[in-house]
């Protein structure tokens, strides 16, 4: 699994030019899950993404949490996060996990996801995407081989 988190001061997700998620101040999560990813594997990302702390406290020390700050999640799917493009120009996703399982661990993180964070909106799975946000910081992690 690969997760890009950005610390947002908005951010939104338009499929046909229509927004189908949009939030305030919280986390954009661009996910991507690879083979041999299972339902352990997103509840190990998802324990590390609600308890990272890179919001800051009043000391200006990032010592925050999501839940500490409010915050909302925009969780999108990117299987591109898999691109290797170790040989030539064209990237390869070979890596990236077959398309059904990968909607089905996106889906089961999203849940998980909700039942901790009030605000959790969502890109459309598969689709052409367009996503808008402001950064915060810019302060952006990458998560893998967790």
């Amino acid at each position: 699994m690969r997760i890009v988190i950005q610390r947002v001061k908005r951010a939104s997700v338009s499929v046909e030019e229509k927004v189908v998620g949009s939030i305030q101040k919280g986390f954009l999560v661009l996910i991507g899950v690879g083979q041999g990813d299972d339902e352990a594997t997103a509840d190990k990302y998802m324990k590390k993404l609600l308890g990272l702390r890179i919001f800051e406290d009043e000391n200006g020390k990032t010592n925050k949490s999501l839940a500490d700050v409010d915050g909302q999640l925009l969780m999108v799917s990117q299987f591109t996060l898999y691109a290797n493009c170790k040989k030539g120009n064209r990237p390869s996703f070979t890596e990236a996990g077959e398309p059904h399982r990968a909607e089905e661990l996106y889906e089961y993180m999203v849940a998980k996801a909700r039942e901790q964070v009030p605000v959790v909106e969502t890109g459309v799975f598969g689709a052409e995407m367009e996503v808008s946000l402001v950064n915060d910081g810019p302060f952006t992690v990458i998560l893998e081989d967790l």
